[in-house]
């Protein structure tokens, strides 16, 4: 399942080698016992937690709400495991820029060591960056995403997204557990503020959008061409949220239609998964299919939680202390049990310490 977003602000530079190194370090040692004590998969778990995740990132010394926490810390993990991933049972594959368009390529290389299917995994990969460049329309254009699976197949994902209008950046974490559709609310919990109108055509109130957009994409362009031009008389789109009248433009929809109808997609998923097919061909489609068939996609922000944990004033809810409680804990007993340099794991320590002082 989608297990939440967090927003944070864009930060230039990176981490200095010397840092990075012990971060690379006390990584390992974190990843290593959490396996070890908990299993491969409550390892994944924790990661697809938002408020843990930052608390890793905080343990390992990177800046608290700084943009470069999500790809640094990744790229220490991934850095950390890449010798041990057979031994550990979990592999890091993908990065930040070009880097995360090598993950399908990476997981091919190294899921068949677990017996496992490659190709699955590598469709997960592409259809959660999918949903989170093109279902979820929120000005966010994803330049990172991480994807880590262990010997049971089970996997999360890391990934975030930039608003160069906003100077803001969007993280997205997903989780294979109890994930039962791609395409209709994959949410489990969501991270971060709104910062504008959001195409979510994967919201659960869309089902009837989803399902009316993929029969116009297999429908010929010239039956579904007809149906707007009989409509274009009486547009009535609404002026609450961002729309461009060019989506759905006669001209501009033709060759999106053309090619949808070729591949004749079974279901939304499927189109989503298309080569090609991206945020504006899905826009155009969606609202075509409410001017058509009435069926209105939504606007609502997946982006409505503050924190995973809950808010100290009660907002979006009161902290839910015992999985609070229970995230501490877990990064407690890695540290103490971390087999790493004393200095690391005092500081370590300290930084966790004034974490939860921060959070109490």
């Amino acid at each position: 399942m989608k297990t939440g977003t967090a927003t944070l602000p864009l930060h230039g530079g990176r981490a200095p080698a010397w840092l990075f190194q012990r971060m690379v370090r006390l990584s390992r040692a974190l990843a290593t016992v959490v396996a070890d004590e908990y299993g491969t998969l409550e390892f994944l778990t924790r990661l697809s937690d938002p408020f843990w995740f930052q608390a890793l990132g905080c343990v390992l010394g990177f800046d608290w709400h700084s943009s470069g926490l999500t790809t640094t810390t990744c790229g220490a993990l991934k850095e950390a495991l890449r010798a041990d991933s057979e031994e550990l049972g979990l592999v890091v594959a993908g990065g930040k820029g070009a880097t995360s368009r090598k993950t399908p390529q990476e997981i091919e290389a190294q899921a068949p060591e677990f017996g496992l299917d490659a190709a699955e995994l590598a469709r997960a990969s592409r259809l959660a960056a999918k949903v989170d460049n093109a279902g979820v329309q929120d000005g966010y254009q994803l330049y990172h995403h991480t994807f880590i699976f262990d010997a049971e197949g089970n996997w999360c994902v890391v990934q975030q997204g930039m608003n160069d209008a906003t100077g803001f950046a969007r993280r997205y974490h997903w989780l294979s557990r109890g994930l039962e559709d791609f395409v209709s609310e994959p949410h489990a919990a969501v991270c971060g503020e709104p910062f504008g109108p959001t195409l979510n055509l994967v919201a659960v109130e869309g089902d009837e959008n989803r399902a009316a957009t993929a029969d116009l994409a297999r429908t010929p362009p010239e039956d579904v061409l007809h149906h707007l031009q009989q409509a274009q008389g009486d547009l009535h789109l609404p002026a609450r949220h961002d729309t461009d009248l060019a989506d759905v433009n006669p001209r501009r929809l033709r060759t999106v239609l053309l090619s949808t109808y070729e591949a004749q997609a079974a279901d939304f998923e499927a189109l989503l998964a298309l080569p090609g097919v991206g945020a504006k061909s899905l826009r155009a489609l969606a609202l075509l299919a409410e001017l058509v068939h009435g069926a209105p996609p939504s606007w609502r922000d997946p982006a409505r939680y503050s924190f995973a944990h809950g808010g100290k004033d009660g907002h979006p809810y009161p902290v839910d202390r015992a999985t609070y409680d229970r995230s501490i804990g877990i990064l407690e007993q890695a540290i103490r049990h971390a087999e790493i340099g004393q200095p690391e794991r005092l500081a370590a320590f300290r930084r966790l310490q004034q974490i939860v002082a921060d959070d109490s």
